[in-house]
């Protein structure tokens, strides 16, 4: 595995015409997700921060949005779907953690949340259901905990908890990690919260245990797979007659009617719009990469816990792709529109131009060649595709010292165990991290 992340660093320095093109988020991305594969944490974080500013910081180029006016949207500068704008942030998180800066994990942490809240609150209808990670709230009161500081640590996992009963529950069809249940009894308990240590092992149906306080705990994340990659699918609307200075457009199939205002333009160019009887429109769509292995568990000191469900990318993937689209299918047909009458005018100049210089019908000029060229309905399939597919994480309180771990990954038919060891410090937490790369291909 280490040989294949090497060959993709080695291809990424050599191959840097993304660095600054319409793909420079893409390539910063995958830069800062392979040096954190290779362990080369700063240099991650250098890459990641500049993916970071490039999406904090862009800025609506006009030529582009003309330009994709006529052509399609894979023109303009990758901009990232949502998940994947604060999947920077996690990744930044990670490698904090790493470098033993809890404080710069946490900011990142919260960055998270305040980010996806930020960006649901410009989107006045079809709002992201992807509008908080509870992972990160899990994430955030990891750090406190290892902090000593219980009682930000509680607060984080309610956060967690309340994320995960009032969004992932029923949009994500994901609910709380029994690890996350018990870190809530646990650190009530240590911050003297006595109630609500009553409250929630009601509420849980499980009691809390005291553990040894002079254990150290580690904390081990497991990244299954890889993430959904992007493909392409079109819908087909009909021309019906509107209202004076309207035309709409509707497809019956999918219930969807969209009225566009074409008084403000010029009588050719209504003529035009009204003659487009049929537009066909496309869109991208995610296509799951099935991982290979759809559990795991980890063998130490005696112990086999499994590894639970915090976090499915891939099921938030298709929540924030489907969202995106409803929010965008009026400008896309616009898009289209525009296209197509442009199509016709350049067609009626052309058979005009023949007439007058008694030209052949492919004797077209360059001009219009270029423009014909650029009128071809294509999704924008771009996407980051070295994100993971899920995340698993538990907890384990271990003995101080060293520690032999074996990871068992499985798919019900084939087990494969990775051994690894581990220091654990008395009082302290050790996070581990692995990524599991196998995934099937895409199915079309």
């Amino acid at each position: 595995m280490e040989g294949e992340i090497e060959k993709a660093q080695q291809w990424l320095s050599k191959n840097d015409k993304d660095k600054e093109g319409k793909n420079k988020l893409l390539y910063h991305m995958y830069r800062g997700w392979v040096s954190w594969m290779m362990g080369d944490y700063n240099s991650s974080n250098e890459d990641l921060e500049t993916a970071d500013l490039l999406i904090e910081d862009f800025r609506k180029q006009i030529g582009y949005e003309a330009f994709a006016l006529i052509s399609n949207p894979g023109v303009k500068p990758y901009q990232a779907e949502d998940f994947e704008k604060v999947m920077v942030n996690y990744f930044k998180a990670l490698n904090y953690i790493q470098l033993g800066n809890y404080e710069g994990a946490i900011v990142e942490a919260r960055r998270i949340t305040i980010k996806l809240q930020k960006l649901n609150s410009k989107y006045k209808d079809h709002k992201n259901r992807y509008s908080d990670d509870a992972f990160a709230h899990v994430i955030i009161g990891m750090l406190y905990d290892a902090d000593g500081d219980y009682n930000n640590a509680f607060i984080a996992y309610r956060n967690a908890l309340e994320a995960y009963e009032n969004i992932y529950l029923d949009n994500f069809g994901l609910a709380a990690p029994l690890q996350l249940k018990k870190d809530i009894l646990r650190t009530a308990y240590l911050t003297g919260f006595h109630d609500e240590v009553v409250y929630y092992e009601q509420k849980f149906g499980i009691k809390y245990e005291k553990e040894d306080p002079d254990s150290g705990d580690l904390v081990f994340i497991w990244q299954n797979g890889f993430g959904p990659v992007k493909s392409e699918w079109s819908i087909t609307f009909t021309m019906i007659p509107g209202d004076v200075g309207f035309v709409t457009y509707t497809n019956e199939e999918y219930g969807l009617t969209f009225p566009f205002y074409i008084g403000d333009r010029s009588p050719g160019e209504q003529a035009q719009l009204r003659d487009l009887s049929i537009l066909r429109v496309a869109f991208p769509k995610y296509v799951e990469r099935v991982p290979v292995f759809t559990e795991a568990s980890l063998n130490v000191e005696s112990q086999t816990l499994p590894l639970e469900l915090a976090e499915n990318i891939n099921n938030i993937a298709f929540k924030t792709l489907h969202d995106r689209m409803l929010r965008e299918f009026a400008n896309a047909l616009l898009r289209v529109a525009t296209k197509r009458a442009l199509e016709i005018a350049v067609r009626e100049a052309t058979k005009e131009q023949s007439k007058e210089n008694k030209l052949d019908a492919g004797d077209i000029a360059p001009a219009a060649i270029t423009i014909l060229n650029a009128i071809t309905e294509k999704a924008d399939t771009r996407n980051w595709q070295t994100l993971p597919h899920s995340i698993y994480y538990t907890r384990v309180k271990l003995p101080e010292g060293d520690h032999d771990i074996r990871l068992n990954t499985s798919n019900g038919q084939q087990t494969q165990a990775h051994a690894i060891t581990l220091n654990i410090r008395k009082r302290k937490t050790t996070f581990f991290v692995f990524q599991s790369l196998e995934s099937h291909l895409p199915e079309q």
